[in-house]
């Protein structure tokens, strides 16, 4: 089913903190945007971190705040649970079809009761939590979701009708089918973010069969005050770890596999989880193996000093693999660099794994530009319009430029926001289209660059 197509200024693909803010900067200029979301709630990764660097500032504390905002924004629609199936040129703008997958609850009656959830038998690990807690197959993301609307994992359903009878307002709806949005934009702004390797990627890091060896978004659910625990205990036994070691460089920096460039934040982030183990855990021992420590943003030095003065180790070393003993406490065998390479095996009660960055989404499924070679978008060589992809009206921001911790990210939207709507007021200044109105050739770049 297709509905008819509407019209917006700009559509916003991806609604995390980027995206968000793009959204908002673009509404309060009057521009009316869409944002589409893939996930049944907005907020992004960030809504699931407990804190940021170097601040310590709450997570939740501030992007709540934005997916209110976005949320109840006059100019800005939001599409959640719905992916953007291709884009197309149409005139001057693009002609875009977006897939809304069915939540089989009807998003306009749901009051986010929650009634259905309580009435469900099927218990299911909580992708939200990192897998470590429990979701019904009828369940609101979690607690400060935008929009507060239940969906139903028909996967997992028993299609035993008791979510139905518990729901007051008759919002389930098993017979949902998926729909075709058509909505024509005038710019778009790629805020797609990214995604971790997966939990297994690195054999010979165990992590996956080991049950103690986490990555570093599990972590942050562990930490966090609102997580699935309530408090950090790890996942095989419920005991409170007294040794955690962190593993940087899992999967990045690496020349015959996974990212071959660096992924920027995995230190600051594993030395604000190691200071918060730290506050939680005051009698844990917190070791982080690394080869180099990049602490290249303001402020980031001095917290890094500040990690050291609390008592975490930072040993530089080479870690190979990573088995477990009897009581599946991992075992970390390392080649501790500024000791000639000697080779030697720690035992930790957990494990972190800070795990390469890749993008969260290939543009060419839209049909949109190829993306560079490490599969971020690049953007066209311009000191006026630094967020301008090679593609004439297609704006990027956010990690799905390439890995960048939140401020930047926040900076680079409203930088993609501003550019955008300059294109607009130029678009419309002019009687005829630019000769510039199709892809822009992009030329070869030598590998690696």
């Amino acid at each position: 089913m297709i509905q008819q197509a509407s019209t917006v200024d700009v559509l916003v693909i991806g609604g995390g903190i980027a995206g968000l803010q793009a959204a908002i900067d673009l509404g309060n200029l009057g521009l009316r945007v869409a944002v589409v979301e893939r996930q049944p709630s907005i907020g992004g990764k960030m809504i699931g971190l407990s804190k940021v660097f170097p601040t310590l500032d709450c997570c939740s504390c501030i992007c709540t705040p934005r997916m209110a905002e976005a949320e109840h924004h006059a100019n800005i629609t939001t599409l959640t649970y719905a992916e953007v199936q291709r884009v197309q040129r149409e005139g001057s703008g693009f002609l875009v079809d977006v897939l809304k997958k069915p939540r089989y609850v009807n998003e306009e009656t749901c009051t986010g009761c929650r009634l259905c959830e309580y009435a469900c038998d099927v218990e299911l690990p909580h992708e939200f939590e990192g897998g470590f807690g429990a979701r019904k197959a009828v369940y609101v993301p979690f607690g400060n979701a935008v929009p507060q609307v239940a969906v139903l994992d028909m996967d997992n359903c028993l299609l035993c009708g008791r979510c139905e009878k518990a729901c007051p307002v008759g919002a389930i709806d098993y017979l949902q089918q998926p729909q075709t949005v058509q909505m024509r934009a005038g710019a778009i702004i790629v805020a797609t973010g990214y995604e971790m390797l997966p939990a297994d990627f690195k054999q010979h890091y165990g992590s996956g069969p080991l049950r103690n060896v986490l990555t570093a978004l599990q972590a942050e659910r562990l930490l966090a005050p609102h997580g699935p625990y309530g408090r950090v205990l790890r996942p095989s036994d419920g005991k409170v770890p007294e040794s955690i070691a962190y593993v940087q460089c899992a999967g990045s920096r690496d020349l015959s596999k996974g990212v071959a460039s660096c992924s920027r934040v995995c230190c600051m982030y594993a030395i604000k989880q190691a200071m918060l183990l730290a506050g939680a855990l005051p009698l844990a021992d917190v070791t982080i193996y690394h080869m180099d420590i990049r602490a290249f943003g303001k402020g980031f030095e001095q917290f890094y000093q500040n990690a050291k003065a609390m008592g975490i180790q930072f040993v530089k070393a080479k870690v190979a693999r990573i088995d477990e003993d009897d009581e599946e406490n991992p075992v970390v065998r390392i080649e501790v660099l500024e000791e000639d390479g000697r080779v030697e095996e720690r035992r930790h009660d957990m494990v972190v794994l800070a795990l390469g960055l890749v993008p969260g989404w290939d543009p060419r499924e839209a049909g949109l530009a190829a993306p560079a070679e490490d599969g971020f978008l690049r953007c066209a060589p311009s000191a006026f319009a630094p967020t301008q992809t090679w593609e004439e009206g297609v704006f990027v921001a956010g990690a799905a430029a390439g890995p960048k911790d939140i401020p930047d990210a926040v900076v680079e939207a409203g930088a993609a926001a501003a550019e955008a709507a300059a294109y607009l007021r130029a678009r419309r200044s002019s009687p005829t289209p630019p000769a510039a109105a199709v892809p822009v050739p992009q030329p070869a770049l030598a590998a690696g660059v």
